[in-house]
């Protein structure tokens, strides 16, 4: 087998691609436009990225980090909230197109499998993962493989609810976890304590960071409600080790202790259970499009 695989984050308006080695090294990037609105266009993007990150290496594989529901056998994808798909055979059109084998994935998927080969959660066998973005998404490792269901749809933890009539989420439910803790969510306690809806969710971590009571009392409040929701997945689920990604996680223990707390005194068995270790994540932005790279070498196994 081929030493390289290439790695693909597809967005709804460009496609961000890396070539990856056996240990996960980004070794070249390259990015290309997308037609979002349309299916061929989506496909000659991705065609265009791969080829100019892959010029004169020999790879094994492509694989895909894409936002939605995908197939379980990693060949389509059913649904995706910004991009034109819906069941199209998305593998085997670029399969045709690149002369190589291709996966695709959930990218929540991805960046859990990157950060458990070779990131915050290496030599963990249970592991959860968690990404507060926009949204929650995560990912889930069982007895070091990756875990999908019989769908293909598991990890889709930010749609639970936790609030009964809550507040409104794109999804068309109401309560879930992700309006309560995400980045989105950041800004909406921050607002609903008075602070300024311009800021946003980046400039609200550095004012926390900065010791700024509001952002540091918004920041608790989103660290508080994932707390309470890993709970709920700790009396599931069990898990060995929880990895929290995305944006907010770069505010570290100022969101992390008070999840812990919450997490702590919420769980079942409380005071009287181990609880699995919780961590930031440490590979960043790139643990999406490296997970993927990764999980066409592995074909998802």
């Amino acid at each position: 087998m081929a030493a390289y695989t290439v790695g693909v984050d597809v967005g709804g308006t460009k496609v961000a691609a890396v070539l990856v080695d056996d240990a996960g090294a980004i070794m070249r990037r390259s990015r290309a436009e997308t037609e979002s609105a349309d299916y061929a266009g989506l496909v000659a993007g991705i065609v265009s990225a791969v080829t100019e990150v892959r010029e004169g290496v020999e790879m094994s594989g492509v694989g895909l980090a894409i936002a939605g529901n995908v197939a379980a056998d990693g060949s389509s994808v059913l649904f995706s909230p910004h991009l034109p798909l819906a069941g199209e055979p998305l593998a085997q059109d670029l399969c045709g197109a690149l002369g190589t084998r291709v996966f695709i994935d959930n990218d929540a998927n991805a960046a859990a499998w990157a950060e458990h080969e070779c990131g915050a959660g290496r030599g963990a066998g249970e592991m959860l993962f968690v990404a507060l973005g926009t949204g929650l998404g995560a990912g889930l490792i069982l007895r070091d493989r990756m875990y999908r269901g019989y769908h293909g749809f598991a990890g889709e933890a930010g749609h639970i609810t936790v609030v009964i009539d809550g507040r409104a989420c794109p999804c068309g439910s109401r309560g879930c976890w992700e309006r309560y803790a995400s980045g989105t969510a950041l800004v909406s306690h921050y607002v609903e304590r008075g602070g300024d809806p311009e800021v946003g969710g980046p400039g609200i971590t550095r004012a926390a960071a900065k010791g700024d009571p509001l952002a540091l009392a918004a920041l608790e409040d989103v660290g508080e409600w994932l707390g309470r929701g890993l709970a709920s997945l700790v009396a599931v689920l069990d898990p060995e080790l929880i990895v929290v990604g995305g944006g907010v996680s770069e505010s570290g223990d100022l969101l992390l202790d008070p999840a812990r707390r919450a997490l702590a005194s919420s769980v079942m068995g409380a005071g009287r259970r181990p609880l699995p270790r919780v961590v930031a994540a440490e590979l960043g932005n790139a643990a999406g499009v490296v997970g993927a790279a990764m999980l066409a070498r592995h074909d998802g196994q």
